[in-house]
């Protein structure tokens, strides 16, 4: 963990931002995987984390936002918890570790909350999505489970984006960590691209760099030759001579802090001319959105100048027509790339998505589309110095989403589609890179992973 004086500045600066009341923060406790002591590996609350910084289970932090007052609740091991895993810190010693003195056993948490409902005082609460925390919730506070969401506090929603959307300087020492071992990850993966590699072995490997790296994986592996699904999780298949085959993965460090890169790469270390093509247009995607990030620019506005950067790419094969502007104003380069440019990256892969997408990507002033493939931008608000995001321009060709549209003639004005036809069996591309918003402009976080296409070539033949 960080040293006390980060967490206690933390909690103070929260302070600042909350009126009165206590917020009533729940650590994450153990998941059975298949029967109660065989439990998935642990991850702590991401919130929970970043405000008291102990990384075990079965612990609920209150800030008492009147007197100013921090709290930790959570029981000390017994005799049998010894047998099974060795001598262990108090609750006491941890919370000091964390600038908490004051603590108590889980069993008083109850009197604590019926004191401060007594009291007519506001209990904030962010909204929960583990099955055991909503459960503990509705046994604290008498809310039914599936009403609990409309209690969350947007107040303490706020306040805790305001503070987590800035990284501090510690914390970009552990996003460097999680990119060098996302690095590791990628050209491990490129390496191993060659024709009869099942893709499963591969996927492992690099779950193995990610745990190597004193973390985990920072989400769920994404590694198949079937790119054009956007979040394909089956690694199945064997590789084969001429496919693509697209990698998203990334680290956490051991605080958690996460990496997320995508590379694509062609089996055997060749792209084909037309393979090539869809690349560098991806490619001066992502370079011109690296261009353009820069403190108070829209997200919005990066996203729709990497779109009109692949339609005029995609008009210049024949793929798409008419005017460029037009064609992205109408969402018609949308069949090729149904999803946004990025999002928030720290803590969570897509940060602090648990809080609300509503409040972490938006704000009053930019508000989320409605069109289809805008509508899945995570992130369209100005952008701020200390902000870490994703650049991931992508072009797809789903074969189901291709027939819909020209079934119904969906922005028939603008594509070509018995041009898209020739490409039904091309897959998908996509390349991410992690950016640190400076007062300047951006940077990459990290070495970059290799993404000139000679660059992959080589890796992967090498």
């Amino acid at each position: 963990m960080f040293k006390k004086e980060v967490y206690i500045n933390r909690r103070r600066k929260l302070k600042e931002r909350v009126s009165n009341g206590v917020a009533l923060l729940l650590g994450n406790v153990e998941s059975p995987m298949n029967y109660r002591d065989n439990t998935f590996h642990f991850r702590q609350d991401s919130s929970f984390l970043y405000l008291f910084g102990l990384d075990f289970p079965g612990l609920v932090g209150a800030i008492d936002f009147d007197s100013g007052e921090d709290f930790i609740f959570g029981n000390d091991v017994d005799m049998d918890d010894i047998i099974w895993m060795g001598p262990q810190v108090t609750i006491q010693e941890n919370a000091e570790r964390v600038g908490v003195t004051l603590t108590a056993s889980l069993a008083k948490l109850n009197d604590f909350i019926s004191k401060i409902i007594g009291q007519g005082r506001k209990i904030h609460i962010l909204s929960p999505y583990r099955a055991e925390n909503k459960i503990l919730l509705q046994q604290l506070l008498g809310i039914s489970v599936d009403r609990l969401a409309e209690y969350a506090s947007v107040e303490l929603i706020k306040a805790v984006v305001d503070l987590r959307s800035v990284k501090e300087p510690c914390e970009m020492e552990e996003m460097e960590k999680a990119s060098a071992t996302g690095y590791e990850m990628h050209v491990t993966a490129m390496k191993m691209a060659h024709p009869g590699t099942w893709e499963q072995k591969i996927a492992g490997t690099i779950e193995g760099i990610a745990a190597a790296g004193g973390g985990m994986i920072s989400f769920p592996v994404i590694l198949s030759q079937n790119g054009e699904t956007l979040h394909n999780h089956d690694h199945s298949q064997l590789l084969k001579e001429g496919r693509l085959m697209l990698v998203d993965a990334g680290a956490e460090s051991s605080l958690h802090y996460a990496s997320d890169f995508t590379r694509t790469i062609p089996v055997g270390g060749k792209f084909t001319q037309k393979q090539r093509e869809i690349y560098n247009i991806v490619l001066a995607a992502n370079n011109r959105a690296a261009e353009l990030i820069r403190p108070g620019v829209p997200f919005l506005s990066v996203h729709r100048a990497a779109c009109e950067v692949m339609a005029s790419g995609l008009k210049d094969l024949g793929l798409m027509k008419g005017d460029v502007k037009e064609a992205v104003k109408n969402g018609a380069h949308a069949l090729f790339f149904p999803h946004g440019l990025g999002h928030m990256l720290g803590l969570d892969a897509h940060d602090m998505e648990d809080l609300g997408q509503v409040y972490v990507g938006y704000d009053e002033e930019i508000r989320p589309s409605e069109q289809f493939g805008e509508a899945a931008l995570r992130l369209g608000r100005r952008l701020q110095p200390g902000f870490v995001v994703t650049n991931e321009p992508g072009i797809y060709f789903i074969p189901a989403l291709i027939d819909q549209w020209r079934s119904e003639k969906t922005n028939a004005a603008f594509i070509n589609f018995d041009k898209v036809d020739e490409y039904r069996d091309f897959g998908g591309i996509r390349l991410e890179d992690d950016m640190l918003v400076t007062e300047s402009g951006c940077e990459l976080i990290g070495q970059r992973v290799p993404i000139e296409p000679e660059e992959v070539e080589k890796v992967v033949s090498g």
